[in-house]
């Protein structure tokens, strides 16, 4: 699903990723750990496409990342900290945030039209041109429709989370008077809304209550059983452990281990996600930063 090769990302003097390889599998649930300064934000953003890596390649789903942008209508991306217009209400916000995306879906249906026009339009029926227009594909080589630009698993918006956190009542509120835990609730609604192939969430329990944790929780397991892959970084190792089947830890910009969860845990003989990295890095000098396999 997500493949990066050779990742290099330099700030000035600091090597934020140092020849990153990583490979993460579809419909699985993949943290992203490491202490602060790891290259942890600067690898997803990357990923999202927020950052230009120096070199190396990224693709997603098989769409090179800064070659195109339609690999973003794939992806859904819960932030740490919710930043939307103050002034705006909890359903001006999300009915904005369903325009622009609607907007960009529609640019980005015509651009692939025009650029089939300008290509090989004269190889299409009337039916399949009429099917481009309308954003549902372009003739393979065999004949059959491939998907240029659909929403992956459906068009209606998934409003399971704003009934189960209760959102009605605060949905005529200005955002910029909610209380911090119902500022992540609106962001967990927006990063599900679109049934999205992908998913990042970054510290995506951040000031919930309990309740609301464990229904964000239940709805990131179901969305995984579905087929999602999700990407996850917290400082939890114990939601970590309960919800991710893989890891990849980096450390000064490389990628130190890449195990899962299991794995993990039986190699280093521990019953917590947190004690056995804490044992892991214990070890460090028999580990090669490379390959993370003990000498």
């Amino acid at each position: 699903m997500i493949q990066v090769n050779a990742l290099n990302k330099i700030y000035g003097t600091l090597q934020a990723l140092s020849s990153v390889d990583v490979q993460i599998e579809p419909g699985r649930i993949t943290a992203v750990l490491g202490p602060n300064g790891a290259g942890k934000t600067t690898l997803i953003k990357s990923i999202l496409g927020l950052v230009k890596p120096d070199s190396g390649t990224i693709t997603v789903d098989g769409i090179r990342v800064n070659g195109e942008s339609r690999y973003r209508e794939m992806i859904g991306y819960m932030p740490q900290l919710a930043r939307y217009p103050e002034n705006l209400t909890v359903m001006e916000i999300v009915d904005m945030i369903r325009d622009i995306r609607k907007s960009a879906s529609k640019h980005e249906g015509r651009s692939a039209s025009t650029r089939l026009e300008t290509q090989d339009s004269k190889d299409l029926t009337a039916d399949q041109v009429s099917d481009v227009e309308k954003g549902a594909g372009r003739p393979g080589n065999n004949g059959q429709i491939v998907a240029l630009h659909q929403p992956a698993q459906g068009d209606a918006p998934d409003l399971e989370l704003w009934d189960r956190f209760g959102l009605d009542s605060e949905k005529d509120k200005a955002f910029r008077t909610l209380s911090g835990g119902n500022r992540q609730k609106v962001s967990a609604v927006l990063a599900f809304l679109f049934r999205p192939k992908v998913l990042f969430l970054d510290e995506p329990t951040t000031g919930l209550d309990p309740v609301s944790s464990s229904i964000l929780k239940d709805k990131i397991l179901a969305e995984r059983d579905r087929g999602t892959t999700i990407i996850l970084t917290s400082h939890i190792m114990s939601e970590v452990q309960e919800l991710a089947e893989q890891v990849v830890y980096l450390l000064e910009g490389k990628v130190y281990f890449e195990r899962s969860v299991s794995g993990l845990l039986e190699e280093t003989e521990q019953s917590t996600l947190e004690r056995a990295i804490a044992v892991k890095l214990g070890r460090r000098s028999e580990i090669t930063a490379e390959t993370g396999e003990v000498q």
